[in-house]
């Protein structure tokens, strides 16, 4: 008889993984998971090693987001996985396929609360905590499953909307023996996505055809280099204006002629006279966020209606969450983008031309961007905000990656930082995650090597997620990261400030009340980086093209005033400070 060939069903997911093209697994070890360890460290997988899960969470979404592919993520039981739970919902509030691997308890201990076991309200209950913010999780109940549900999570994470999903692995599961991975279970392709039926690309044509000032308004769904062609062939075929959410800027360059930039709190007087001036806005693959569409207040952004809303999106929904639809679809943006497209040139094969748009549009644009420049020019110290940008903009490669944290650093750079066309912004969105600029630009510079990736973050992120440094040294990844330090949670500081009139509780200080900041750029040197200490308005430039020529990873600590991003738009929590509330809520 020919002896049974086994392995460990540790083994065999490792060559599962494999065969689905994973090259990078993020995580954190434990005694739940030390065995998929050990079966990854002769495999070409390589493991990418944190010091703490959210950095390690953080770093797999920054991997995902830099390829378009599935970021997956490794922890351990309770403290493990629950310490990932803000870097794991970061990816899912922004869409971002994730695949999270965690161990648990044994099977035959579940109940009797073992060692890390989270129970009180449910025995070996974990998955739950992932439940609100993930696609779907698993709980795998015998080693033999592992292969289905491994496919099932994969394809689920990256099917329609993308997201985060759990495979929670109880520990004894992993060393039980299995057959070896025999490709029964391939990842199926990404065929038949929904399109628009022929009616509806003719409806949304007329109405586009028929309308006196269309204007366009996409979101970060809409990442695929055929869904930006797309977008620029209707676009300039029928002159639209262009108007982008904050995850969607630097899909189209930021010098195109018919771009308005952000809408919203942070959006300009200029962009809102044409949101709330359209009278057709075909809305793609975005959910109109709190900020972008200014707390949903028609005085200041969106005004649907009378403005008719066409809205497109991948997850039904999104459709009419937050405002009334004339003409609602469910379709992938680049197959409806093209429908309509071809839809309008069969109707109309000339290309519009709308007298004085672009030159009011290129008027409006060089005015935010020479005004940030202008200030960018201050020799003041600590250096105004604009200065740092200035200095990054004119001394960063075209191709530069910057991932931003909150703060200045993403509010200021979505409004006035004039990416290039070969640039590209990743920020944190949905959750608006302080610590995520660190540790994601660590996963950035894994998946792009030979581009220059710049963590611009504040000194309250940088704080929050010091372990990104030693990870950068460890896997040679020449992140800069660049503290815009301000010794303060300046953004909260100042709306507190204009708030309340103090700014109590935002701002770092030592035991005597005086302004306090750790020395980053030597907590750069301890952990095996270059580190600069900014001392005078021209260091920061110099600290750049060293670090940037250097090419490895490096801590440039850069003091900065706390000075407000303007805010052109609205906010409700202004009025809620202010005592001033709607009246349906009184």
């Amino acid at each position: 008889m020919t002896p049974v060939t086994t392995v460990t069903a540790a083994e065999a997911l490792v060559a599962q993984l494999q065969s689905y093209g994973v090259e990078y697994v993020f995580g954190t070890c434990g005694h739940t998971n030390i065995a998929l360890l050990d079966a990854l460290g002769p495999s070409p997988i390589r493991f990418v090693i944190a010091r703490h899960e959210q950095a390690a969470a953080h770093a797999a979404d920054g991997y995902a987001r830099a390829t378009g592919r599935p970021g997956v993520l490794l922890t351990h039981v309770g403290p493990g996985m629950m310490n990932a739970v803000t870097g794991v919902a970061t990816a899912a509030l922004d869409s971002m396929p994730l695949i999270v691997i965690t161990g648990d308890v044994p099977t035959y201990y579940s109940g009797r609360h073992p060692h890390q076991e989270v129970n009180l309200h449910a025995d070996a209950d974990q998955s739950a905590i992932y439940q609100p913010f993930s696609k779907r999780t698993w709980r795998v109940q015998r080693a033999q499953d592992l292969p289905r549900v491994t496919e099932r999570a994969f394809w689920t994470a990256t099917s329609g909307r993308p997201g985060t999903v759990l495979v929670n692995i109880p520990m004894d599961l992993l060393n039980r023996p299995v057959a070896p991975c025999d490709n029964s279970h391939p990842l199926p392709g990404h065929l038949g996505a929904t399109g628009l039926d022929e009616t509806t690309a003719d409806r949304i044509a007329e109405e586009l055809l028929g309308a006196e000032r269309p204007l366009v308004y996409f979101g970060g769904g809409l990442r695929a280099p055929r869904a930006r062609t797309a977008l620029l062939d209707l676009a300039e075929h029928l002159d639209i204006p262009l108007a982008h959410s904050l995850m969607a800027k630097g899909v189209i360059a930021d010098q195109h002629p018919l771009l308005l930039g952000m809408p919203g709190f942070w959006g300009l007087e200029t962009t809102h006279e044409h949101t709330k001036g359209a009278d057709v806005v075909l809305a793609l693959a975005t959910r109109f966020a709190e900020t972008d569409a200014s707390s949903w207040d028609s005085v200041h952004t969106w005004n649907f209606p009378p403005s008719k809303l066409i809205q497109i999106d991948i997850d039904p929904a999104e459709i009419g969450r937050n405002y009334p639809v004339h003409i609602g679809a469910v379709a992938d943006v680049t197959l409806a983008l093209e429908a309509i497209a071809a839809a309008v040139r069969a109707r109309q094969d000339k290309p519009v031309t709308r007298p004085g748009l672009r030159a009011a549009i290129a008027a409006a644009r060089s005015h935010v961007f020479d005004t940030a420049k202008a200030a960018g020019r201050s020799d003041n110290f600590p250096l105004r905000p604009q200065r740092i940008l200035t200095d990054l903009r004119e001394t960063l490669p075209d191709d530069a990656i910057l991932v931003t944290d909150v703060g200045w650093n993403k509010n200021g750079v979505a409004q006035c930082y004039e990416l290039p066309a070969a640039g590209r912004f990743i920020t944190p969105g949905g959750a608006s995650t302080m610590g995520f600029g660190p540790a994601a630009a660590v996963g950035v510079q894994i998946a792009e090597p030979d581009k220059v990736v710049v963590a611009l973050i504040g000194d309250g992120g940088m704080s929050a997620q010091l372990p990104a440094v030693p990870m950068a040294v460890e896997q040679g990844a020449p992140v800069v990261f660049v503290v815009m330090n301000n010794r303060a949670h300046g953004t909260i500081a100042d709306l507190q400030a204009s708030a309340f009139g103090r700014s109590y509780g935002c701002e770092f200080t030592d035991a005597q009340g005086q302004p306090y900041s750790p020395d980053f750029a030597q907590y750069g040197q301890s952990c095996g980086a270059d580190g600069y200490a900014v001392t005078t308005p021209s260091d920061l430039r110099k600290a750049l093209e060293d670090a940037i020529e250097r090419r490895r990873p490096a801590v440039l600590d850069v003091p900065m005033v706390n000075e407000p991003v303007p805010t052109p738009g609205h906010w409700n929590i202004k009025d809620i400070y202010a005592g001033r509330f709607p009246t349906d809520t009184l």
